[in-house]
């Protein structure tokens, strides 16, 4: 992990495995995501692969063994620790520099949006080995494409390039290579001249509204408009605006 001002990178760096997702990569990634859910001054991350890979999905050498216990508690270790990366309090961005499969799929789905580079290929081709994703696969990836795309797609476990994730609305960009990471952190720098706790509030929002009916999702809005009028950052933010000068946010 490297911190560039307000935006931290998180980089896979199993490269010899194509970043595989084994426990012990899963349990590092889960301590620095606690580590970094306390960090109050963090603003976004960005999370990558180190080499020819973004993650190349769950470790096959490590999980041929398992038994069906085994395996549910892995799945488990993978849900947990990718729920814990979609529940940070500040957005995450997934820059896919090469292939996301499998695990590394899910793990790019968990983010709150994914920029891809021109040789990023995604797939769920769990079934090829007589399987199903296990780290969330089935859920997030039919909430980002939709449910006809996400069944082709773990059904048929084919791998599609970037331009098709593009178009199917899984990736939100593409970049050169070159750019990939420095585009994902324009973004967060970006982020980072907001409020942090409305970002905050806002994401919160977004997430728990996705499975809750629209009444419920309304409430859950008000709520969280009402909680950030009780907020200096909102003070200053319209005080800002109204005097035309940029704001200087505390996150309080």
């Amino acid at each position: 992990m490297e911190r560039r001002g307000a935006v931290a990178l998180l980089t896979l760096n199993r490269p010899d495995a194509l970043n595989a997702l084994d426990r012990a990569t899963l349990e590092a990634l889960a301590a620095r995501l606690e580590t970094l859910a306390r960090d109050a001054t963090l603003r976004a991350l960005v999370l990558t692969g180190e080499g020819r890979a973004f993650a190349a999905g769950a470790d096959i050498a490590e999980m041929r063994g398992l038994s069906p216990t085994q395996a549910e508690a892995f799945s488990a270790l993978g849900h947990a620790t990718f729920a814990a990366l979609e529940a940070l309090p500040v957005p995450s961005i997934a820059a896919v520099n090469g292939y996301a499969l499998g695990g590394g799929c899910e793990l790019a789905c968990a983010c709150d949006w994914i920029y891809a580079s021109e040789r990023a290929r995604f797939g769920q081709p769990e079934v090829n080995l007589g399987i199903l994703p296990g780290f969330g696969g089935t859920v997030r990836l039919a909430r980002r494409v939709g449910p006809g795309w996400a069944r082709e797609l773990v059904l048929t476990g084919a791998t599609i390039a970037a331009d098709e994730a593009l178009r199917i609305g899984l990736a939100n960009r593409v970049y050169p290579t070159d750019e990939l990471v420095a585009a994902a952190f324009a973004a967060g720098d970006a982020i980072a001249g907001k409020g942090p706790l409305a970002v905050a509030q806002a994401k919160r929002v977004l997430i728990e509204g996705q499975d809750a009916d629209a009444r419920v999702a309304g409430a859950l809005e008000r709520a969280a408009f009402g909680l950030v009028f009780s907020t200096r950052d909102r003070a200053e933010g319209m005080a800002a605006f109204l005097e035309k000068r940029d704001p200087k946010f505390e996150g309080r």
